[in-house]
């Protein structure tokens, strides 16, 4: 038995193609992580912490640091697709495998629903009276397209979308500067650092803002993990996954606080509110004719940008759990360009719940998914500190060296990361809207346990008969699996 769960990661990886390119993952891994958190969620953040944001962005960093470096450690060691469930399967066990995958499948399938009602909020600006399960519908059918041809042309998609979102971002930092040196725009009257403490102090809402704002942080940095999903489809992973780590994960800081601090510093943070992008809302009011319509264009592509990466990484774990025997075998199937296609549609078509709650409840959609996303992405980051605390275990007692590319300061990191992750989840319970995602995850989870005792009930009745024909069936296991 434990011979299967510690062989069969490494099969899936063989039927995809490894057709993505160092760029491709590079500019994956910052796609996936600059998206409508901080493009639109952001707004609500500034409103409930005030300056005080960037703090509870600096923590939640951190803890982006430590994960990112812990996958990064696993994947170089082992690089497989679909490698949450994988890793947990090999380091922690069978029961934690399972679960995990399903729970980041979660996070997989209502982080789409998010981009897309985003999208449909950020239509508004162009047509007020368009209803937002319009939008949300046309981009959920056009990423599927993109999927269902190539692993390549997927990349080139998503190549494109985050340099658009990255050049408007670096971009943005760029023309704050500029105002509070010069004093140029329609903002130059108001804009100045003091702004990060003259409205009610740098803890207008004390730290009871900063323990409430760490949710939304969350959800904001949620997605650099995808990286760890391409690792069973990158070209050249020993080189690849390292290097993307290390890149995306200052440019990640430096984009997320270096936004939020000129967007605070030339207006106060009082100019902005829920619901509303706080980046569209600023240029709006510099005064410079269309700046606002193309920077919410931008945003407009960093939410599909997002999306899309979202639909890769969900399929991909859909497919690996096929493989491990935790979801239907016919979600192994490929086409003859080596595309998950059946896992790909059954993405598809699960987003597409996010359509039906736009055109249900439009006002409350996007707090919705991104409370179920959260929680989602808050137990895949506490699933990748155990497993590496695993992994770390293993080399102990089978006496093999560290990977040259690992966590520093394990396994205490690994610890504080899973501290995180639970002050987290536990914020969420303040706030009426996002506990939605508490209650969401508590009913998966008990699903979850249901569905892994009928599977092993099951295994454990088709194993029965003799033990021959069960020494033949786990070989068949190791092999096809």
């Amino acid at each position: 038995m434990h011979r299967n769960e510690s062989s069969s990661p490494i099969a899936p990886s063989a039927h995809l193609e490894r057709r993505l390119l160092s760029r491709h993952v590079y500019m994956m891994s910052l796609g996936g992580a600059i998206g409508v958190g901080l493009f639109l969620g952001s707004g609500g953040a500034i409103s409930i912490a005030g300056p005080a944001l960037l703090i509870a962005y600096a923590l939640v960093g951190t803890v982006v640091y430590c994960v990112m470096r812990a996958l990064g450690e696993m994947s170089v060691h082992s690089p497989v697709s679909g490698s949450f469930s994988e890793y947990a399967r090999m380091y922690v066990g069978g029961f934690a495998g399972f679960a995990s995958g399903w729970m980041y499948w979660l996070w997989s399938i209502a982080c789409p629903m998010a981009e897309l009602t985003a999208a449909g909020v950020f239509m508004h600006y162009w047509f007020p009276s368009l209803p937002q399960w319009i939008p949300a519908l046309i981009g959920l059918v056009g990423l599927y397209a993109v999927h269902w041809t190539s692993v390549r042309l997927f990349g080139e998609f998503e190549y494109w979308f985050a340099i658009i979102k990255v050049v408007a971002i670096v971009g943005l930092i760029l023309l704050g500067a500029i105002v509070l040196i010069t004093g140029w725009t329609a903002l130059s009257h108001g804009a100045t650092i003091s702004n990060l403490w003259n409205h009610g102090g740098f803890f207008p809402k004390g730290a009871k803002g900063v323990f409430l704002a760490l949710q939304l942080a969350v959800f904001a940095f949620i997605g650099i993990e995808q990286i760890g999903m391409t690792a069973g489809e990158a070209a050249d992973p020993e080189k690849t996954m390292p290097r993307a780590v290390n890149n995306v994960i200052w440019r990640i800081l430096v984009f997320y606080i270096g936004a939020l601090f000129i967007l605070m510093t030339v207006q106060p943070w009082t100019q902005y509110s829920d619901g509303a992008s706080p980046f569209v809302a600023t240029l709006s009011k510099a005064g410079i004719a269309g700046a606002a319509g193309i920077l919410n264009f931008v945003v407009l592509t960093s939410a599909l940008s997002a999306g899309n990466a979202s639909l890769f990484s969900g399929s991909r774990l859909l497919f690996s759990l096929s493989h491990a025997g935790s979801a239907p075998r016919a979600l192994r199937h490929v086409s003859h360009r080596n595309v998950p296609v059946a896992a790909v549609t059954v993405m598809a078509a699960c987003s597409g719940v996010g359509v039906l709650i736009n055109y249900v409840a439009p006002g409350q959609a996007f707090t919705y998914v991104t409370s179920v996303a959260t929680i989602g992405g808050l137990s895949s980051w506490a699933v990748i500190a155990l497993a590496h605390m695993g992994l770390r275990r293993s080399l102990r007692r089978t006496g093999q060296p560290l990977p040259a590319f690992r966590l520093p300061g394990a396994p205490w990191t690994s610890l504080f990361v899973l501290a995180a992750t639970a002050a987290a989840a536990i914020s969420m319970g303040f706030t009426p809207g996002t506990r939605v995602g508490l209650y969401s995850g508590g009913v998966a989870f008990v699903l979850i346990v249901i569905a892994y005792a009928v599977k092993q009930r099951r295994s454990r009745r088709e194993d029965v008969p003799t033990a021959e024909p069960t020494v033949v069936r786990s070989q068949e296991s190791v092999v096809d699996n």
